[in-house]
């Protein structure tokens, strides 16, 4: 019985992603003071399905694009602006956004920065006269990278299979929010770099080490804080890649990682009360042990399943 489901939950997962949080980017930079002309790019995931979002600016800007081109995960559109009046007071509406797909847009006056977000509920932004900056925008992408990182909630999930009592979830997870942070870091400073379908294949190695892990009777020998911490500094480096990815297109790096890691952090404390009260409630009532081995066949068989694939990947 145990082979079959693990057969059929392997059979879905064919059918299923991990959903790839690639935000889309618009970067405006102001290029002289003497007049009101901007040069800007715009970043389009080119996987996401349905037509390229396009960015329209305002009417008193007249524009010229350039040839489309690919540079990683992207499709890139540089355009060039000459506006009657400043991109300030003004609004810039991004159309035919993806669902999953939401839009970071920075635009770099010469004297100070802005910084918004949309998606397809909210696509349109108006930039203020008065820039009062700060990038909680990336406060936002965090959240969203983090709720849409289907193998990052299944690793919290999996982790909380582990642990017993309120003190050792709270060293847990700081342990893992600790090493993510560390790596986050490094990786956005150019301190560490290693090729991102290295780590997503990694990754998909730790989904598989916690499903062996919960079904596992004897559990782990050591502690799980240590193990969370270990396998932090490698989600950390998949966090990375995201800001890597559409880069940070402002003057306050240090910030904008900092905010972006505080988004990871309120995502990560969204998921823990949910899969905690599922824990408990199924300790509760007497079918621990199923929820248990139904986790344990679910990790286990989508970890293979994006092991499998994305290091095939390495050659496709």
């Amino acid at each position: 019985m145990k082979q079959l489901i693990f057969i059929l939950l392997l059979i879905t997962t064919s059918y299923t992603e991990s959903h790839e949080f690639n935000p889309a980017h618009l970067v405006v930079d102001q290029i002289d003071t003497q007049s009101y002309k901007y040069e800007a790019s715009w970043m389009y995931p080119f996987k996401n399905i349905g037509r390229r979002a396009e960015v329209i600016f305002p009417n008193e800007c007249l524009t010229k694009s350039s040839d489309l081109y690919y540079q990683s995960k992207y499709i890139i559109e540089k355009v060039y602006l000459d506006c009657d009046i400043s991109l300030k007071g003004s609004s810039i509406e991004i159309v035919n956004l993806s669902v999953l797909t939401d839009a970071l847009i920075t635009i770099n006056f010469l004297e100070d920065t802005f910084e918004g977000l949309v998606n397809v509920q909210n696509n349109t932004i108006n930039i203020p006269i008065e820039v009062s900056y700060y990038p909680i925008s990336y406060l936002q992408l965090g959240i969203s990278h983090l709720l849409d990182g289907l193998d990052h909630i299944l690793f919290i999930l999996g982790l909380l299979f582990l642990i017993t009592g309120v003190l050792n979830i709270i060293k847990t997870i700081t342990a893992f929010t600790i090493a993510h942070s560390i790596t986050l870091g490094l990786s956005v400073f150019g301190a560490i770099n290693l090729p991102q379908s290295t780590v997503e294949i990694m990754i998909a190695l730790t989904i598989i080490f916690l499903a062996l892990e919960i079904g596992d009777s004897k559990k782990i020998e050591f502690t799980p804080w240590m193990m969370a911490f270990a396998f932090g500094l490698l989600h950390g480096l998949g966090f990375a890649n995201v800001l890597m990815d559409i880069g940070i297109a402002n003057n306050q790096m240090f910030l904008s990682l900092l905010f972006f890691n505080i988004g990871i952090e309120i995502g990560q404390l969204m998921l823990i009360p949910i899969f905690s009260l599922l824990i408990w409630i199924s300790n509760r009532y007497k079918f621990y042990k199923y929820t248990e081995n139904t986790t344990s066949y679910i990790l286990g068989s989508m970890g293979f399943y994006w092991f499998i694939s994305r290091f095939l990947g390495l050659f496709v």
